[in-house]
């Protein structure tokens, strides 16, 4: 079974971080994906995607995206159902995102976030402050 999804779009709204009891961060954002246009429709549409992040993708997410911010998610579909306060089932399909890549920058006079990809995998490694000019890969990191 394959449960894959990949999407480009624009936050709704500026990422909210909560905090579980087990002390885990988690955010639940929304992004407007354009959608399919007819080629003599003059009328764009937009989807709206429910999406959450969890842990160090989470907290980065909250730090460097805000509403507008162009981002691109990877992820799988998920879908919940629990009691709203008021006593009815409410059910929730949304993506829960495995790899987040920052597609436009922080702020309009830094480009330094523009392309800027990172998974809970990849934030260990960002932790580390390395001195060296040098680029350094592991052979993991190799596409061959």
């Amino acid at each position: 079974m394959i449960n894959r999804v990949v999407l480009v779009g624009r936050l709704t709204k500026d990422v909210d971080l909560r905090v579980t009891t087990s002390n885990i961060p988690v955010c639940s954002f929304t992004i407007a994906v354009d959608n399919r246009v007819a080629k003599n429709s003059q009328d764009k549409t937009a989807s709206f995607i429910n999406c959450v992040a969890w842990q160090n993708t989470a907290k980065l997410i909250s730090d460097y995206c805000k509403k507008g911010s162009l981002i691109g998610v990877e992820g799988r579909l998920q879908t919940r159902s629990y009691d709203s306060r008021d006593g009815r089932q409410v059910t929730v399909t949304e993506v829960v995102c495995d790899s987040v890549t920052f597609l436009s920058p922080k702020d309009s006079n830094s480009g330094s976030n523009a392309g800027f990809s990172m998974n809970d995998d990849s934030v260990s490694s960002m932790d580390k402050e390395d001195d060296d000019d040098e680029l350094s890969y592991s052979e993991e990191d190799l596409p061959f």
